[in-house]
């Protein structure tokens, strides 16, 4: 049977959009043989800077960039309100923002320029989309409502339209249908937490740097943006956060002015409120014949490290790299045996980045007794040691642990 596309990419999120761009450069597929299948593929103007601002902001590693750059997205997200972070300050509770207690880490300390850059998530899916439409993309409004798995492909059939193709690619986030139609089970965890998420002014400028504090119960992060807005991150059990929501604004401003320490000086609230509950997911699998999951449809962690979108994109990165040798090697896109290699390489990626900050959020974030306690006074120590601070820049930047091809 004559198949419509060698792969269907379905999600036309930044994950979804990076993996199906990054697989027409360098798989050796036609790009009109790929496609991504969403519901809703956005329109985009023509000028990004008329986008609305997008709340949801994300913190983009040195590897993210350079994955970026190889789906030829980068240029259009750099240029618009995008923001370098050079530094990151993160504190406890217990001891005060600026002091030799904070934990400092600076770009200069490994030679870069910055750590990292805060881009909106509407900005850097409409950079893909329009890299996606440049390279040829077949772009395919449907939404799945049924699986069929073949020995050759696989069916996607929906309401608008039915789909054939070699190989499948689950990018459709936490409620992944795709994950659920192929049988491949996750386990997710509570968290017992909301994150409120907006957009606040402060009366001291954010000096280019990300700010974290642990609270005792939660986290509070301040991200730079490049209007000198900053975006917050506010983690905290699910009955204080319905409280906070609901609070007039100036009690809001001043939970959050309290919280943050008022390192900043007095904090305005500058944007709506948003709530995203918090819970952690892990797939006992990423692959079966023909399926392949990548992103939040694979796996998702707590934001108090800022690592799911950069999580996804080295996903999509590393995906790209198996296919690319399996299909230079004469095998099928959807060959089972290609698709564990990168089941094994990521899930033992993405299983110690979830394990480490599920450790920052029982020990730092949230913890108490003893070895919360040494936890939080090892803190200090790694400020003062020059190895311990390069190791957690270069972790956080993407620049350790086995990289794909894209993010090197």
């Amino acid at each position: 049977m004559k198949v419509d596309y060698d792969i269907a990419v379905v999600g036309a999120g930044p994950i979804g959009l990076a993996a199906a761009t990054l697989l027409a450069a360098r798989v050796g597929i036609a790009p009109a043989r790929i496609a991504v299948v969403d519901r809703r593929i956005p329109t985009i103007p023509d000028d990004l800077t008329k986008l609305p601002v997008d709340l949801r902001v994300f913190a983009l590693s040195r590897a993210s960039e350079k994955i970026l750059r190889a789906a030829h997205a980068w240029t259009d997200v750099a240029r618009t309100r995008t923001a370098p972070y050079e530094r990151m300050q993160v504190w406890h509770a217990d001891v005060p923002p600026h002091g030799g207690e904070a934990l400092v880490f600076d770009a200069a300390e490994v030679g870069e320029r910055d750590l990292g850059m805060i881009a909106e998530n509407s900005v850097l899916q409409a950079s893909l989309l329009i890299a996606a439409r440049r390279a040829g993309l077949a772009l395919v409004e449907s939404e799945v409502d049924a699986l069929e798995s073949g020995r050759d492909f696989v069916t996607l059939r929906g309401k608008q339209r039915t789909v054939t193709t070699r190989l499948v690619i689950g990018a459709d986030g936490a409620q992944s249908r795709i994950r659920e139609l192929a049988g491949l089970f996750a386990t997710r965890t509570d968290y017992g937490q909301v994150a409120i998420v907006a957009m606040v002014a402060t009366a001291k400028p954010h000096q280019r740097t990300a700010w974290q504090r642990f609270l005792g119960d939660g986290t509070l992060a301040l991200l730079p943006l490049a209007d000198g807005h900053s975006s917050i991150v506010w983690s905290v059990p699910t009955s204080r956060a319905e409280k906070l929501l609901g609070c007039a604004p100036p009690e809001f401003e001043r939970e959050l002015e309290k919280d943050f320490d008022s390192a900043l000086g007095a904090v305005r609230l500058a944007s709506e409120r948003l709530r995203f509950p918090l819970w952690r997911l892990a797939a006992e699998h990423y692959v079966t014949a023909r399926i392949a999951l990548i992103g939040d449809a694979a796996h998702v962690v707590h934001p108090l490290a800022g690592q799911g979108a950069n999580l996804g994109l080295l996903d999509a990165a590393a995906l790209t790299d198996v296919l690319a040798q399996g299909i230079a090697s004469g095998e099928d896109p959807g060959a089972e045996r290609i698709l564990r290699r990168y089941e094994r390489w990521r899930r033992s990626e993405n299983q110690l980045m979830s394990a480490a900050i599920d450790a920052f959020d029982r020990l730092l974030a949230r913890g108490s007794g003893r070895l919360a306690e040494f936890a939080q006074r090892g803190m200090p120590w790694v400020g003062r040691s020059a190895v311990a601070k390069r190791a957690f820049i270069e972790r956080a930047m993407g620049l350790a642990g086995e990289l794909p091809a894209a993010a090197r």
